[in-house]
């Protein structure tokens, strides 16, 4: 495999797309499957790194476009594919760029952020066609992971065991983004702006969606004012977000001990959605 720096990203473009080749690039830190630049001023360009990361853009660039444009906050919508070549093997992803600092830099902090949100989700959980793809790690019942958290205990503990006492949805699969956390939605002036990342889109229940009231927002209550879910689905949201703070703050401490992979700057976020967790049943 070729090292993927700018001059690799260079040859591809003139390679591929030429008219694209002389724009201005950058490289954008951060990305856990992807290494990416931004392009010009309104693009960006998006080169795998992990093995499984060409499927999940092909995956991107094959849906976003078709429900994009219903969408009320600014998301990386595709616009070339760049196929496999002796040169670089995998396919390769150009889409819009998307303004804004992830929120693990500069939190969410304005109140009207939860309404955005909530705008956003009923906008995206809309019953997805036949042949929508389904994630094998967020579009599946929770009690697929009822052992995974055997260690907890005390008011976590509770949240966890009613999450899973909640009964499944029996409603349409609908669209989800399946991976809102710090670092990938994107923030103005402490207020959300946009979402990023779709690599693990997929077609199921909401609730994985909405444990983002809890890993995003300083008051998730105000979030539910806006969205209308019901409570068992409320509930199954709250496991969701338990079982994602728990990972993005393991991520967060290897990021600390400088770990490959890790990311100490989630570590902050996690444990603000696990204190809001703790509130719930006291």
């Amino acid at each position: 495999m070729a090292t993927i720096d700018e001059a690799l990203v260079r040859s591809l473009l003139r390679d591929r797309f030429p008219d694209l080749a002389g724009l201005e690039l950058r490289l954008v830190d951060g990305g856990w499957d992807n290494r990416m630049w931004r392009l010009g001023e309104d693009l960006a360009l998006r080169l795998p790194r992990s093995e499984r990361a060409p499927a999940l853009l092909e995956r991107e660039h094959h849906w976003i476009p078709t429900f994009a444009a219903g969408l009320p906050l600014p998301v990386p919508v595709p616009v070339r594919l760049g196929a496999p070549t002796a040169r670089f093997p995998k396919s390769w992803l150009v889409t819009t760029w998307v303004e804004g600092t992830p929120a693990d830099l500069a939190p969410i902090t304005r109140p009207r952020s939860a309404e955005a949100l909530a705008g956003f989700l009923t906008a995206l959980h809309k019953p997805a066609p036949a042949g929508a793809p389904r994630n094998p790690d967020r579009n599946v019942p929770l009690a697929a992971f009822a052992a995974d958290l055997d260690g907890l205990s005390g008011p976590l503990r509770e949240v966890w065991d009613d999450a899973l006492a909640a009964p499944e949805w029996d409603g349409p699969a609908v669209w989800c983004h399946g991976d809102l956390h710090v670092a990938n939605v994107v923030t103005a002036e402490g207020a959300l702006s946009g979402v990023v990342d779709f690599g693990e889109l997929g077609a199921g229940d909401p609730a994985n969606d909405l444990a983002a009231a809890w890993l995003l927002l300083p008051d998730p209550d105000v979030f539910f004012k806006h969205y209308d879910a019901d409570e068992n689905t409320v509930r199954r949201a709250r496991g969701w977000a338990l079982r994602r703070a728990l990972g993005l703050r393991q991520i967060g401490i290897a990021g600390e001990e400088g770990r490959t992979g890790g990311k100490a700057t989630w570590r902050p976020a996690a444990e603000a959605a696990l204190d809001r967790l703790r509130l719930l049943l006291q």
